[in-house]
């Protein structure tokens, strides 16, 4: 079963930077599509972007599309998320997992990283 820990979260004033990485203890990391997603309080947890095996692919939630940019190092077992020009609306908790399309399929969580972005 795959483990997740994620790091980097923090508060940070709208229009300020963070940057988030998440290490995966998968065996078939270099093979998995890996992807970032969110959970504001009182929401749904929702998908932020995904990266392909080879890095080669990138998608992205409209609402950070522009701004945020994941990225991955199959050596490390890490995947990361740069995050811009963050809104108060970027407020959450931020998770990563395997993916399948804009779906979770890792079959488990992390606890996750809070990134607040005050007004």
């Amino acid at each position: 079963q795959v483990q997740l820990v994620e790091s980097g979260g923090g508060l940070v004033q709208a229009g300020g930077s963070l940057r988030l990485s998440c290490a995966a203890s998968l065996r078939t990391f270099s093979t998995s599509t890996m992807g970032w997603f969110r959970q504001a309080p009182g929401k749904e947890r929702e998908f932020v972007a995904a990266i392909s095996s080879s890095g080669v692919t990138t998608y992205y939630a409209d609402s950070v599309k522009g701004r945020f940019t994941i990225s991955r190092d199959n050596a490390k077992n890490t995947v990361s998320l740069q995050m811009n020009s963050l809104k108060p609306e970027d407020t959450a908790a931020y998770y990563c997992n395997v993916v399948r399309g804009r779906s979770p399929v890792g079959g488990s969580w992390g606890q996750g990283t809070q990134v607040t972005v005050s007004s």
